[in-house]
């Protein structure tokens, strides 16, 4: 199982590896990350692993975003890929 995260926001250093960090808190592993910047504003999608959640999906997608709006300055998206395909399939 895989989740797709996405974050977008004012670019600053370490927005990697903050959300890669809370990530491994809850051992879903990051397995593929692409991100840019334009001019200020960091973009970043990643790929992640959940298979072996030490936590509740949901609840760990609620973290990641709260933690990201409130102590970030971030807009974090955690969705499950299975949501994912179903929004994108014609």
């Amino acid at each position: 199982m895989r989740a797709v995260v996405t974050v977008i926001g004012k670019d600053a250093v370490g927005i990697l590896a903050k959300v890669s960090t809370e990530c491994a808190k809850y051992n879903a592993n990051v397995v593929e990350v692409t991100q840019s910047v334009i001019e200020d504003i960091f973009a970043m999608i990643m790929l992640v692993d959940i298979s072996k959640l030490t936590i509740d999906f949901a609840q760990m997608a609620d973290l990641l975003s709260s933690k990201g709006e409130k102590e970030w300055g971030l807009k974090v998206i955690v969705m499950h890929e299975d949501i994912f395909n179903c929004m994108h399939h014609i």
